[in-house]
């Protein structure tokens, strides 16, 4: 009777992710921290939640693959996708090709000016709304959130894939413990909600966290009347600066030499001093920024 030897060599463990069907050829850059969406119920989720319509225009951010640029097409009115990394623009025209809505701009959406490029495309092809989606690179959510806010681009909302830990801290409540210096400028300009959670899994290659998407919807007017915009947001910067001091020695980050001159303004505010930037709501920073800029 004749036996078969067991081979000594063990199976490697690898951390190897096999390339998903649609992906040949494409090798996503670290560097601009690409991680491409595969999932098929997230995409529809998105598209679905995003609010677009046929009269639409959808500014797309880093279309990437064109795994979302696809299904807003044919769910938009036209699409204008704006993306960084000149090695996927060819594919995405050989793909976007045959259709007659989608824009393919090659851009740092960060140095693209949305509103110009939006009225545009809106009155030419005779659009309604602007709706802008994406999915943020990690390292750069925060500035690019803040950039579209900030623009005055005329959008009606803002739907956007980011890590999930960002997505809480902007959805949180401003007040509350789970909020951060993100949080106040975001529900200032609008209302946030969170319409997919989505596990890292969905994603090629596979990042280490979780994402979520978030949908903003712009307010037509801010939360809260505030004197000088400008001034509030610098106090919240500077109150979340030193996050775990109180509001009178972070607040000093503002230029103040003189802390009384702080101390009047926080306690007018009917804020005590000893707080810390993360119990004020958006109310409370207005109202502090109003006599700050009193002084």
């Amino acid at each position: 009777m004749s036996s078969k030897k067991k081979s000594k060599r063990s199976a490697k463990k690898t951390s190897y992710t096999p390339r998903p069907k649609g992906l040949a050829g494409v090798r996503p850059d670290k560097a601009l921290g690409q991680n491409f969406l595969i999932d098929e119920d997230t995409i529809s989720t998105i598209v679905s939640e995003s609010g677009v319509t046929k009269d639409t225009l959808v500014l797309e951010i880093g279309p990437g693959t064109g795994a979302l640029t696809l299904p807003l097409a044919e769910a938009a009115g036209r699409v204008i996708a704006v993306e960084l990394d000149e090695g996927m623009i060819k594919g995405l025209r050989v793909k976007t090709f045959s259709l007659g809505n989608v824009e393919i701009i090659h851009q740092d959406i960060l140095e693209t000016d949305i509103k110009s490029l939006a009225s545009e495309a809106m009155a030419e092809h005779g659009l309604k709304e602007l709706r802008i989606i994406g999915n943020l690179p990690y390292y750069i959510t925060t500035p690019i959130i803040m950039k579209l806010l900030e623009s005055d681009t005329g959008a009606t909302s803002i739907t956007v894939m980011m890590q999930k830990e960002v997505a809480d801290r902007i959805a949180a409540e401003p007040g509350t413990r789970a909020s951060g210096a993100i949080t106040y400028p975001v529900h200032y300009y609008a209302r946030v909600s969170e319409i997919a959670f989505v596990p890292k899994e969905c994603f090629y290659p596979v990042p280490k966290v979780d994402s979520a998407v978030l949908r903003l919807d712009l307010r037509d007017e801010p939360a809260v009347k505030v004197k000088d915009e400008d001034l509030m947001m610098r106090c919240v910067k500077a109150g979340f600066s030193m996050r775990r001091k109180t509001l009178l020695n972070s607040l000093t980050a503002l230029g103040y030499q003189d802390k009384q001159i702080l101390s009047k303004a926080l306690i007018s505010a009917g804020i005590d001093p000893t707080r810390r930037a993360e119990t004020l709501t958006l109310e409370e920073f207005a109202k502090l920024s109003d006599n700050l800029q009193e002084e």
